[in-house]
């Protein structure tokens, strides 16, 4: 028998092929698939993003190695733009480029925390998140968030588990299951707590291109003196240019801890694609009106699934925010997991199960609403209402 490395081989598939492989036994009896399964934007991206692509692309400019921490043009214009977005002084040696947020997440961490290490994770969690700290032998302990409250972090249970030689705190908002928004002033005291502590604050922002229209700065923390000691904010360019293809996320961070992440980066990919950074370039400072645009249609759906779950009976939403909805699902004794297969088996409905963000999750589906369109959205309330698991 051929031997593995055991924190590898006691890891489950990657979850997303499951589910749509449940997709895939769909019949089409209800009609279309509903495909509320990963985070993919619903929507193409601008024809402006395609033309800097196929040109970028097509440019022997591109073709060779590229600087480490990625192309000169792409960290200066995100670095305004973060300036911009959270008022705070944001220079290039604050950003890495990465390829997606996956990557950005697995560099920085490398580069705090080694195996053996402990790091503070939410439950729910982000999966790959989860998965990744295991694989590399870091240690994982996980501070819980009331249903009863949104799905914020206890305030509390992350201060009573801020003990000594916890390396990082690792943080998803808009959450990805549950959807919430971590307010600004719960993420300043989570931070003051890690700061306090010497632990670092990872704070993935992914999805912070959807949040309500007017609602300002996600968080004051680049503003804080020392910021640079204790934060590290990371970032995907995949939803907001409907690009997860091309791969491309960003750290924001000191530059001390930037010279570390491309230590770990080099021996990973060398550097993110460099066509597609040379093309988001471009697009950051020119598709602002037309990433607002997304964002209000992104809420048109979300006020489309608020509308179906509250005409339903046994389903209730639990918390909803900027790409997701975590709904608890009528079946209290029987886990998400399968739930969810029978959903996308027999009513043509892809979701992820609970069970995939961790313990005491199987009463929970994450619904990726931003997939869908408004009227198919609205058409889960006939699937759902007249949706019976087998032998029950």
């Amino acid at each position: 028998m051929p031997h593995f490395n055991p924190l590898i081989a006691r890891l489950s598939p990657p979850p997303v092929p499951s589910v749509l492989a449940w997709a895939r036994a769909y019949d089409g009896a209800r009609g279309p698939l509903i495909d509320l399964s990963q985070a993919v934007p619903g929507y193409p991206p601008h024809p402006d993003m395609l033309a800097w692509l196929a040109e970028t692309a097509g440019s022997p400019a591109f073709t060779g190695y590229g600087a480490i921490e990625g192309e000169e043009v792409l960290r200066s214009a995100y670095a305004a733009h973060v300036s911009a977005l959270y008022r705070a002084p944001v220079t290039t040696g604050n950003i890495h480029i990465t390829s997606g947020c996956n990557q950005a997440f697995i560099c920085t961490i490398m580069a705090i925390a080694g195996a053996g290490d402990m790091v503070l994770m939410t439950n729910p969690f982000y999966f790959n998140q989860e998965t990744t700290l295991a694989m590399l032998g870091i240690d994982v302990e996980l501070v819980p968030c009331d249903a009863g409250r949104g799905f914020l972090p206890d305030i509390g249970a992350i201060e009573a588990a801020l003990k000594p030689g916890i390396r990082a705190l690792a943080l998803v908002t808009p959450n990805n299951p549950t959807g919430a928004v971590y307010p600004p002033e719960l993420l300043r005291r989570i931070f003051d707590l890690c700061r306090a502590n010497g632990t670092w604050l990872i704070l993935d922002e992914t999805y912070r291109d959807f949040l309500a229209e007017g609602s300002g700065a996600p968080h004051d923390l680049l503003t804080v003196e020392d910021w640079q000691d204790s934060l590290v904010c990371l970032y995907s360019f995949s939803k907001s240019f409907c690009i997860p293809g091309h791969r491309l996320g960003a750290v924001t961070a000191g530059p001390t801890l930037v010279e570390q992440i491309a230590k770990v980066m080099d021996n990973l990919q060398i550097c993110a694609p460099r066509s597609a950074q040379a093309a988001v370039a471009k697009a950051l400072p020119a598709l602002d009106e037309w990433r607002a645009g997304n964002r209000a249609e992104i809420a048109r759906r979300a006020e489309a699934l608020k509308l179906v779950m509250s005409r339903l009976s046994g389903w209730k939403l639990q918390a909803i925010g900027a790409y997701f909805a975590y709904i608890r699902h009528p079946y209290p004794d029987i886990r998400s997991e399968f739930v969810a297969e029978k959903l996308a088996k027999l009513a043509g409905v892809a979701c992820l199960p609970g069970d995939y963000f961790g313990e005491g999750q199987e009463g929970y589906l994450r619904f990726a609403f931003a997939n869908a369109d408004a009227p198919t959205i609205l058409r889960l309330e006939e699937r759902l209402s007249t949706f019976n698991l087998p032998g029950i």
